[in-house]
């Protein structure tokens, strides 16, 4: 299983972007998809995450601001982030859970990792 991420960029403090990430390869199930994001010198944090059955979650900070969504049928996950702050500059990760058998324990797979620069 494969994730390629895309959408990132540099941004001013008040926009808008929206990340992509696509799953490829042998998928038989992918249960939750997500994503974390990495500042340098900090703890990766758990950003939003999807379930299979659509439930979501957020962290404290991007709460109101950031939404999740999902293509199931296209196994691509979605992040819309809205009212950016400098403080949400970080390398973005996209991870899929998939397991490769019904009863199987998932696995975590990972995209490359996309930069979001939101300058003030």
């Amino acid at each position: 299983v494969q994730l390629q991420a895309s959408g990132g960029g540099l941004v001013q403090a008040g926009g808008s972007l929206k990340l992509s990430c696509a799953a490829s390869g042998r998928i038989f199930d992918i249960t939750h998809m997500g994503w974390y994001r990495r500042v340098p010198g900090k703890e990766r944090e758990l950003v939003a995450v999807i379930t299979s059955g659509a439930n979501t979650n957020y962290a404290d900070s991007v709460k109101g601001r950031f939404t999740i969504s999902r293509r199931y049928a296209q196994n691509t996950v979605y992040l819309q982030m809205n009212s950016l702050k400098p403080e949400d500059t970080a390398v973005y990760y996209c991870y899929a859970d998939h397991r490769a058998t019904w009863g199987a324990s998932p696995s975590k797979y990972w995209g490359q990792g996309t930069q979001v620069t939101v300058s003030s």
